[in-house]
């Protein structure tokens, strides 16, 4: 009965689902593209208030920095990245079933509205328009590199980039211009998002991404997703999360927030509890593992030595299951497996530390 409680009361801090007949096995749903490295999801790069947001903000940890540059219409919002997310699940949808992709996307908007659990009124074509114009305007600046292939060497000079997430954007009406109905919509991504398609460096959300009704809420369980992954645990500091989430909010009032999700536990994946005594978040895995399928990389079995080094680098770890969770996110085979697995073990090693 208590269970039964729970899932209701979490169910009513969720929006309805409105498509409720669509076909999700049509195509995966994956977390937004720049997600590409570890370090990526360490900063934001979207607003979280519907208000336009126009100042120039910059973010840094662990050596890697972004700074995100507004254009006229503001910064493009966590709402505006359900377009980016539809682009990415279908193109990778293509690449799975080995069909050739490229930059150009081109859909039916209505499609993309239902995917992301949107209505298909008239003010939900014109609001999926204005985030088309800050997805193109917003001007991202930043060291975190993305390349074709994970072969190709980044050298020991610091790359640094400017790019939109969006490069050019088509949508053609039947009719009035301002009224008539729209038949599809074209978009070209940038090579920087492009090329993180490309590797496959994404991670799959759960669908029920799309019915938080908060910006905080997506972005909390957007981090949660991407460090706690399929572990069963994970935790941080309250400060140090408010820092990664981008969200403006005092301490105090994010703390009321985060106490508040932590009551509803309607996060999808996973529980979040909050201790008063140390001031930490603690996200635990609603199922031993992330809902929906991973790309598994057919790496070879790993050598002895491998899982020595790997308790070395992350000490009091069980390496068997870091073994399992970087086969979920590697991408590619890598050059040396050995290696690029020691590597994230001891990554993963420095964030719990950290965290």
């Amino acid at each position: 009965m208590r269970e039964q409680k729970a899932e209701q009361s979490s169910l009513d801090h969720l929006l309805p689902d409105r498509h409720p007949q669509i076909d999700y096995s049509i195509c995966d749903v994956a977390e937004a593209v720049l997600k590409d490295l570890l370090p990526s999801m360490e900063h934001p790069f979207y607003a979280l208030s519907k208000k336009p947001d126009m100042s120039v903000r910059r973010y840094e940890h662990d050596g890697n920095w972004v700074e995100v540059i507004p254009s006229a219409k503001g910064q493009a919002t966590i709402y505006d990245k359900d377009i980016l997310i539809y682009a990415v699940s279908q193109i990778m949808h293509k690449l799975n079933r080995g069909e050739s992709v490229d930059r150009v996307l081109r859909f039916n908007p209505r499609d993309l509205l239902i995917f992301v659990n949107r209505g298909t009124g008239g003010k939900d074509y014109d609001a999926f328009c204005e985030a088309l114009d800050r997805l193109m305007g917003t001007v991202i600046k930043t060291n975190i590199t993305t390349r074709a292939s994970v072969d190709e060497p980044l050298g020991e000079e610091e790359a640094r980039g400017w790019f939109h997430l969006i490069e050019r954007a088509v949508v053609v009406r039947k009719g009035d211009e301002e009224t008539g109905r729209i038949m599809h919509a074209e978009i070209q991504l940038s090579e920087w998002v492009y090329n993180s398609i490309r590797r496959k460096s994404v991670l799959t959300l759960h669908r029920d991404y799309f019915r938080l009704r908060k910006p905080i809420e997506r972005r909390v369980y957007e981090i949660a997703r991407k460090l706690c992954g399929s572990q069963a645990r994970w935790q941080i500091s309250l400060e140090k999360l408010l820092m990664r989430t981008g969200a403006r909010s005092e301490l105090k009032r994010f703390r009321h927030t985060m106490k508040e999700m932590a009551q509803s536990d309607h996060l999808p994946d996973y529980h979040v509890d909050y201790d008063d005594e140390t001031d930490m978040v603690v996200f635990r895995n609603r199922c031993g593992g992330p809902s929906g399928p991973v790309e598994i990389t057919a790496i070879p079995q790993l050598p002895a030595e491998a899982y020595a080094a790997a308790r070395r680098a992350a000490p009091g770890c069980d390496v068997h299951a870091l073994e399992a969770e970087w086969r979920a996110w590697a991408g590619d085979v890598p050059r040396d497996p050995t290696a690029a697995f020691v590597g994230f073990c001891r990554k993963r090693a420095e964030m719990l530390e950290a965290g």
